[in-house]
């Protein structure tokens, strides 16, 4: 096989973009990119190798005209040498030793970094609150929000807050004093959300689930209808069971009872809790009753 190499003078002009090679097979030439700045269209004919190119990329500095130029010449004057020799021919690395032709030396470019001094400030986290918003996208949930919670003179819209509390809720389930003070803004959600850091605090998330909690049944209905078109969820079958959950402390309300409890702790007060979901285990709906709630007198 035999190397014909584009550098040669009557391509003087093709070096400042492009460096070529034209080998010879029994398919006949065939000219190939060795390095450039350029996108090549490659043609095989018998007689001679034909070149077009079809995109410009750009255009290399000098000092890069000067480093192909050298392996090209470096590679045509081995590659007369090593035929010779072995038969073969080589094409030259850039990377390879520089060789004193006459020419001025490129010098090297480099930037010094202190890798001890090297920190990270003010990590985001952004993929996992990116993705819990495009679910609830796509269960239009922010369009149901800011359509039933009414907007006042408020800040931030109720919505919004609300929508803090999903996220929280599928990223990092925890009290609200934990999202408002160490992960929201530790999050990019000041960002996705528009809300500030500085806006968001513990007894406003509290306060959001009071603007949330009236429009708990129609959120239920919206939810359950945009999942069924979503998962194709079916509804002819549905289960029913209720849990409970204890309280240490006084848990001075109504609902705080005494009964029995799953969780081996009589000596607490308690709320049962129904849940509804679908035959794949999809939740629906829930419900929250007093402590001491018997669901055999269920009606």
């Amino acid at each position: 096989m035999t190397t014909f190499d584009l550098a040669s003078p009557e391509f003087s002009g093709s070096i400042r973009r492009h460096v070529y090679s034209a080998v010879f097979s029994k398919q006949g030439w065939e000219a190939t990119r060795l390095l450039g700045a350029g996108r090549i269209l490659s043609h095989r004919r018998r007689a001679a190798a034909a070149c077009r190119g079809v995109a410009r990329l750009g255009r290399l500095d000098e000092a890069g005209r000067l480093g192909v130029e050298r392996a090209a010449r470096e590679s045509e004057r081995t590659g007369k040498n090593d035929a010779h020799a072995t038969g073969s021919t080589r094409q030259l690395s850039l990377f390879d030793p520089p060789v004193d032709d006459g020419q001025a030396s490129v010098e090297p470019q480099w930037v010094e970094v202190n890798a001890a001094a090297v920190r990270v400030e003010n990590k985001r986290s952004f993929g996992g609150p990116w993705l819990a918003l495009e679910i609830v996208r796509r269960l239009k949930l922010d369009e149901f929000l800011s359509r039933v919670m009414a907007s006042g003179r408020e800040h931030v819209a109720w919505w919004r807050s609300a929508l803090i509390l999903v996220v929280a809720r599928l990223c990092h389930p925890s009290s609200e004093l934990y999202i408002a003070e160490q992960w929201y803004p530790a999050t990019a959600l000041s960002e996705l959300l528009g809300v500030p850091v500085d806006r968001v605090d513990d007894n406003r998330l509290y306060r959001t689930l009071d603007q949330l909690l009236p429009h708990k049944q129609q959120l239920e209905a919206h939810l359950k209808n945009r999942m069924g078109e979503l998962f194709g969820l079916e509804y002819d079958l549905l289960m029913y069971d209720i849990t409970s959950t204890y309280f240490e402390g006084q848990a001075n309300f109504d609902l705080a009872q005494r009964g029995y409890s799953r969780d081996n702790r009589s000596d607490c007060k308690q709320v049962c809790i129904g849940l509804v979901v679908s035959r794949c285990g999809m939740p629906l709906g829930y419900e929250v009753f007093a402590g001491n709630y018997d669901r055999c007198h269920d009606g």
